[in-house]
Protein backbone atom coordinates (compact mmCIF):
# COMPACT_ATOMS: atom_id res chain seq x y z
CA UNK A 1 0.00 0.00 0.00
CA UNK A 2 2.54 2.18 1.03
CA UNK A 3 4.42 1.55 -2.20
CA UNK A 4 1.17 2.35 -4.32
CA UNK A 5 0.72 5.90 -2.30
CA UNK A 6 4.37 6.22 -3.37
CA UNK A 7 3.69 6.23 -6.80
CA UNK A 8 0.82 8.06 -7.11
CA UNK A 9 2.38 10.87 -5.41
CA UNK A 10 5.32 10.97 -7.63
CA UNK A 11 2.86 10.72 -10.62
CA UNK A 12 0.95 13.79 -9.21
CA UNK A 13 4.25 15.52 -8.55
CA UNK A 14 5.21 14.77 -11.91
CA UNK A 15 2.45 16.88 -13.80
CA UNK A 16 3.38 20.28 -13.72
CA UNK A 17 -0.22 21.08 -14.11
CA UNK A 18 -1.44 19.11 -10.93
CA UNK A 19 1.53 21.03 -9.13
CA UNK A 20 0.38 24.40 -10.28
CA UNK A 21 -3.46 23.02 -9.11
CA UNK A 22 -1.86 21.74 -5.75
CA UNK A 23 -0.40 24.91 -4.90
CA UNK A 24 -3.51 27.01 -5.11
CA UNK A 25 -4.96 24.18 -2.91
CA UNK A 26 -2.78 24.55 -0.22
CA UNK A 27 -2.63 28.64 -0.32
CA UNK A 28 -6.31 29.15 -0.02
CA UNK A 29 -6.60 26.23 2.71
CA UNK A 30 -3.47 28.52 4.67
CA UNK A 31 -5.59 31.73 3.79
CA UNK A 32 -8.69 29.86 5.50
CA UNK A 33 -7.09 28.24 8.37
CA UNK A 34 -4.57 30.97 9.36
CA UNK A 35 -4.91 34.58 10.19
CA UNK A 36 -2.02 35.88 8.14
CA UNK A 37 -0.85 39.56 7.96
CA UNK A 38 -0.64 41.63 4.39
CA UNK A 39 2.93 40.94 4.34
CA UNK A 40 2.78 36.95 4.05
CA UNK A 41 -0.14 36.87 1.72
CA UNK A 42 1.68 38.55 -0.71
CA UNK A 43 4.87 36.54 -0.02
CA UNK A 44 2.62 32.97 -0.02
CA UNK A 45 1.00 34.57 -3.46
CA UNK A 46 4.11 35.08 -4.90
CA UNK A 47 6.15 32.24 -4.09
CA UNK A 48 3.52 29.52 -5.21
CA UNK A 49 1.54 31.01 -7.66
CA UNK A 50 2.96 34.16 -9.24
CA UNK A 51 6.90 33.23 -9.34
CA UNK A 52 5.97 29.72 -11.57
CA UNK A 53 3.95 30.85 -14.15
CA UNK A 54 6.02 33.87 -14.79
CA UNK A 55 9.42 31.29 -15.40
CA UNK A 56 6.91 29.39 -17.09
CA UNK A 57 6.42 32.17 -19.59
CA UNK A 58 10.43 31.27 -20.82
CA UNK A 59 9.86 27.64 -20.93
CA UNK A 60 9.41 26.07 -24.47
CA UNK A 61 8.43 22.56 -25.63
CA UNK A 62 10.70 22.77 -27.93
CA UNK A 63 13.24 24.52 -30.35
CA UNK A 64 10.95 25.53 -32.65
CA UNK A 65 8.12 26.35 -30.13
CA UNK A 66 10.63 29.13 -28.68
CA UNK A 67 12.00 30.40 -32.57
CA UNK A 68 8.57 30.97 -33.58
CA UNK A 69 7.75 32.78 -30.57
CA UNK A 70 10.73 34.67 -30.41
CA UNK A 71 10.00 35.51 -34.36
CA UNK A 72 6.73 36.68 -33.81
CA UNK A 73 7.74 39.13 -30.38
CA UNK A 74 10.86 40.46 -32.66
CA UNK A 75 8.11 41.43 -35.35
CA UNK A 76 5.85 43.99 -32.87
CA UNK A 77 8.88 44.69 -30.33
CA UNK A 78 9.91 48.22 -32.04
CA UNK A 79 6.06 48.74 -32.07
CA UNK A 80 5.35 48.45 -28.64
CA UNK A 81 8.35 49.54 -27.04
CA UNK A 82 7.77 52.99 -29.12
CA UNK A 83 4.14 52.87 -27.45
CA UNK A 84 4.81 51.92 -24.38
CA UNK A 85 8.83 52.64 -23.03
CA UNK A 86 11.02 50.04 -21.84
CA UNK A 87 9.99 49.79 -18.27
CA UNK A 88 6.12 49.31 -19.16
CA UNK A 89 6.33 47.47 -21.98
CA UNK A 90 8.68 44.74 -20.02
CA UNK A 91 6.09 45.35 -17.06
CA UNK A 92 3.46 44.32 -19.26
CA UNK A 93 4.91 41.83 -20.59
CA UNK A 94 5.59 39.74 -17.47
CA UNK A 95 2.15 40.69 -16.58
CA UNK A 96 0.49 39.39 -19.25
CA UNK A 97 2.76 35.80 -18.78
CA UNK A 98 1.35 35.27 -15.59
CA UNK A 99 -2.52 36.26 -16.31
CA UNK A 100 -1.93 34.49 -19.39
CA UNK A 101 -0.87 31.14 -17.69
CA UNK A 102 -3.44 31.40 -14.66
CA UNK A 103 -6.02 31.64 -17.75
CA UNK A 104 -4.88 28.61 -19.12
CA UNK A 105 -4.88 26.64 -15.81
CA UNK A 106 -8.39 28.26 -15.05
CA UNK A 107 -9.03 26.26 -18.50
CA UNK A 108 -7.94 23.26 -17.45
CA UNK A 109 -8.87 22.63 -14.42
CA UNK A 110 -12.19 23.71 -15.39
CA UNK A 111 -12.47 21.18 -17.84
CA UNK A 112 -10.46 18.60 -16.79
CA UNK A 113 -7.38 18.53 -18.90
CA UNK A 114 -4.32 19.47 -16.30
CA UNK A 115 -1.02 19.94 -17.79
CA UNK A 116 1.63 22.11 -18.26
CA UNK A 117 1.18 25.68 -19.54
CA UNK A 118 4.58 26.74 -21.23
CA UNK A 119 5.57 29.00 -23.85
CA UNK A 120 5.75 33.06 -24.14
CA UNK A 121 2.68 32.96 -26.70
CA UNK A 122 0.10 34.70 -24.18
CA UNK A 123 2.17 36.87 -23.15
CA UNK A 124 3.38 37.84 -27.38
CA UNK A 125 -0.32 37.51 -27.85
CA UNK A 126 -1.00 40.55 -25.03
CA UNK A 127 1.76 42.46 -27.25
CA UNK A 128 0.28 42.18 -30.18
CA UNK A 129 -3.11 43.23 -28.99
CA UNK A 130 -2.07 46.16 -27.43
CA UNK A 131 -0.35 46.97 -31.27
CA UNK A 132 -3.04 46.20 -33.11
CA UNK A 133 -5.43 48.05 -30.67
CA UNK A 134 -3.67 51.34 -30.82
CA UNK A 135 -3.14 50.91 -34.68
CA UNK A 136 -5.81 49.25 -35.79
CA UNK A 137 -4.89 50.79 -39.70
CA UNK A 138 -1.22 49.02 -39.35
CA UNK A 139 -0.96 46.90 -42.46
CA UNK A 140 0.38 43.44 -41.82
CA UNK A 141 1.25 40.72 -43.87
CA UNK A 142 1.79 36.83 -43.42
CA UNK A 143 6.46 35.86 -43.93
CA UNK A 144 5.83 33.56 -46.39
CA UNK A 145 2.60 35.12 -48.02
CA UNK A 146 4.20 38.87 -48.26
CA UNK A 147 1.70 39.69 -51.04
CA UNK A 148 -1.44 39.56 -49.03
CA UNK A 149 -1.87 42.51 -46.72
CA UNK A 150 -4.63 42.98 -44.30
CA UNK A 151 -5.40 45.49 -41.69
CA UNK A 152 -4.10 45.01 -38.12
CA UNK A 153 -7.30 44.81 -36.40
CA UNK A 154 -8.67 42.01 -38.88
CA UNK A 155 -5.95 40.23 -37.96
CA UNK A 156 -6.89 40.67 -33.97
CA UNK A 157 -10.60 39.78 -34.94
CA UNK A 158 -9.26 37.11 -36.50
CA UNK A 159 -6.72 35.37 -34.30
CA UNK A 160 -9.52 36.06 -31.28
CA UNK A 161 -12.32 34.12 -33.43
CA UNK A 162 -10.18 31.39 -33.92
CA UNK A 163 -9.01 31.38 -30.25
CA UNK A 164 -12.54 31.12 -29.32
CA UNK A 165 -13.29 28.46 -31.34
CA UNK A 166 -10.30 26.36 -30.61
CA UNK A 167 -11.77 27.09 -26.95
CA UNK A 168 -15.27 25.73 -27.55
CA UNK A 169 -14.34 23.05 -29.65
CA UNK A 170 -11.55 21.55 -27.82
CA UNK A 171 -8.40 22.18 -30.45
CA UNK A 172 -5.52 20.91 -28.54
CA UNK A 173 -2.66 22.32 -31.21
CA UNK A 174 -2.26 25.17 -29.05
CA UNK A 175 -3.26 26.83 -26.41
CA UNK A 176 -6.03 28.67 -26.85
CA UNK A 177 -7.11 29.68 -23.26
CA UNK A 178 -3.67 31.43 -22.80
CA UNK A 179 -3.83 33.18 -26.31
CA UNK A 180 -7.33 34.80 -25.48
CA UNK A 181 -6.34 35.63 -21.93
CA UNK A 182 -3.02 37.24 -23.42
CA UNK A 183 -4.81 39.04 -25.95
CA UNK A 184 -8.03 40.34 -23.64
CA UNK A 185 -4.91 41.64 -21.43
CA UNK A 186 -3.40 43.40 -24.15
CA UNK A 187 -6.81 45.06 -25.35
CA UNK A 188 -7.56 46.21 -21.91
CA UNK A 189 -4.68 47.48 -20.91
CA UNK A 190 -4.47 49.60 -24.03
CA UNK A 191 -7.62 50.87 -23.30
CA UNK A 192 -7.54 51.42 -19.41
CA UNK A 193 -5.34 49.66 -17.89
CA UNK A 194 -2.55 52.37 -18.84
CA UNK A 195 -4.28 55.41 -17.26
CA UNK A 196 -5.27 52.80 -14.04
CA UNK A 197 -1.73 51.37 -13.42
CA UNK A 198 1.20 53.34 -15.09
CA UNK A 199 0.20 57.17 -14.82
CA UNK A 200 0.38 56.66 -10.75
CA UNK A 201 3.83 55.39 -11.52
CA UNK A 202 5.04 57.41 -13.67
CA UNK A 203 6.76 59.17 -10.75
CA UNK A 204 8.90 56.51 -9.93
CA UNK A 205 9.64 55.93 -13.70
CA UNK A 206 11.21 59.60 -13.92
CA UNK A 207 13.06 59.17 -10.76
CA UNK A 208 14.72 55.73 -12.56
CA UNK A 209 15.49 57.71 -15.89
CA UNK A 210 16.93 60.73 -14.02
CA UNK A 211 19.20 58.01 -12.18
CA UNK A 212 19.92 56.13 -15.58
CA UNK A 213 20.70 58.88 -17.27
CA UNK A 214 23.33 60.47 -15.12
CA UNK A 215 26.74 59.60 -16.63
CA UNK A 216 29.80 57.32 -14.73
CA UNK A 217 32.15 59.98 -12.63
CA UNK A 218 29.80 62.46 -11.95
CA UNK A 219 29.78 61.94 -8.73
CA UNK A 220 25.77 61.81 -8.60
CA UNK A 221 25.30 65.67 -9.91
CA UNK A 222 25.04 64.64 -13.28
CA UNK A 223 26.60 66.33 -16.37
CA UNK A 224 27.85 70.08 -15.91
Amino acid sequence: MDHEISLTRHHVHSNIGDQRARSCAELFYVLLHRNVTHAEFYFLLLETLCLPMVLSTFSHYSFFHMAANMYVLWSFSSSIVSLLGQEQFMAVYLSAGVISTFTSYLYKTGTGRLGASLGASGAIMAVLAAVCSKMPDAKLAIILLPMFTFTASSALKAIIAMDTAGLILGWRFFDHAAHLGGALFGIWYIFHGHELIWKNREPLVKVWHDLRNKGPGTGGNGPS
